[in-house]
């Protein structure tokens, strides 16, 4: 792969540690909008050919190395099926990665989270137009009281991240059992001033969604647990998918994950990172599933069978062109739980997540011609830079991204 498309795709797939992980993405905004109006991607041509399981077995060989210890890929369409998986399940034994075990997959909870929000404006039950304060007039205060719904999908709300603590690995690790209620999270972030004016920019944050997994608290009188079970892991039959509360363990078979963690001689080592406390992420990115049950959502998800009818777009319109990334000046690249990426010559949308010792990506082109859903057992997940293993299976799955 050439320098300029890994460039390219580690800035569209990079996994951020402050505001979480952060998904396939477009820089490209058409310029013939009319000023104001929100951007919708069309369609693109389908997937006929069958998957290039030469390039994704080779994305997946001879783990575990450096950056990855296992990968668990499922790819789906019009061109049939590939499964595969690579690595262990443990470093000490070293026998294979178990292809149906569970793992965490951070911020794609986020999509589950948008897709209840959205089945809850299509009950009229909240507005997206209508402000949080509006809703959680005891938690928002007047100085975020223009923040609506719909900023909070799209990540345009301005409100900055909470203070949790740590600084670097080794403190976040010291810290790892620390339990975070999402009213302190909340109230934390809503202490310190605005990043920007509601709707005028975009920075991609938690804190986004904690306040949106409160809000489906408030307007249904139920955890949010509780209702997106019901709403979505229920109905479509995910058994694997659970949300893990405060309990920092994995239920059910997983295999191990492993961070890399520098040495006072200067070296590496890696450490068994599977037990790790998942409050900070909540409705933002504490979910635990399967490779087999996040491909059988996203297909629901975007054949329409989660979120119905109009709402349905907002999982596929971006900002107005004027909004820019927070801090770069970039196009804006968030929709309500998605956001998109061009890749061999097609839209493909999705979403990745990251938790220590787990990469996810869940992604599709729209008419679910290609679909891509893998866990890798990175080393270096929440790192700057995306992780190489779960890059060479997007572009295995996807072709390579444009550099145009």
């Amino acid at each position: 792969m050439n320098r300029s498309v890994r460039t390219l795709l580690a800035s569209a797939l990079v996994l951020g540690i402050a505001g979480g992980a952060a998904g396939p993405v477009s820089a490209v905004a058409p310029a013939d909008r009319a000023p104001g109006s929100r951007l919708t991607v069309p369609g693109t041509p389908r997937y006929q050919d069958a998957p290039d399981a030469r390039a994704l077995s080779a994305a997946i060989a001879g783990l575990p190395r450096q950056d990855a210890v296992s990968a668990l890929v499922r790819v789906g369409g019009t061109g049939g099926p590939w499964h595969g998986s690579g690595g262990v399940h443990e470093l000490p034994s070293g026998r294979p990665a178990d292809p149906a075990g569970r793992f965490r997959a951070g911020s794609v909870t986020k999509v589950f989270t948008a897709a209840a929000v959205l089945q809850l404006a299509g009950e009229r039950k909240l507005s997206l137009d209508r402000t949080a304060r509006h809703y959680l007039p005891d938690l928002i205060p007047a100085a975020y009281g223009e923040v609506t719904v719909r900023q909070l999908l799209d990540h345009t709300s301005g409100i900055p991240a909470a203070d949790l603590p740590g600084t670097n690995l080794e403190e976040w690790y010291a810290h790892r059992f620390d339990v975070h209620t999402p009213h302190a999270m909340v109230a934390s972030a809503t202490s310190k001033k605005r990043e920007f004016a509601p709707g005028s920019s975009q920075h991609y944050l938690n804190i986004n969604y904690t306040v949106l997994g409160l809000l489906i608290e408030r307007v249904t009188g139920r955890t949010y647990a509780q209702e997106v079970a019901d709403r979505i892991l229920c109905p479509l039959g995910l058994r694997s998918t659970y949300f893990p509360g405060a309990d920092p363990g994995i239920r059910g078979p997983h295999n191990r994950g492993y961070q890399a963690f520098a040495t006072a001689g200067g070296g590496v080592e890696l450490r068994d990172v599977t037990v790790w406390g998942p409050t900070d992420g909540w409705a933002a990115g504490d979910i635990i599933s399967t490779t087999a049950d996040l491909e059988r959502f996203i297909t629901a998800l975007f054949g329409g069978r989660v979120v119905r009818g109009p709402l349905l777009e907002e999982m596929f319109t971006l900002p107005d062109a004027s909004v820019r990334t927070y801090g770069s000046g970039e196009p804006a690249r968030f929709s309500a739980g998605l956001s998109v990426l061009t890749l061999g010559g097609r839209q493909v949308w999705g979403k990745s997540g990251g938790r220590w010792g787990y990469n996810t990506v869940v992604a599709a082109t729209r008419d679910l011609s290609r679909t891509l859903v893998h866990s890798v057992g990175a080393t270096d997940a929440k790192g700057k830079d995306t992780n190489a293993t779960s890059m060479g299976i997007v572009v295995a799955a996807f072709g390579p991204p444009s550099t145009g």
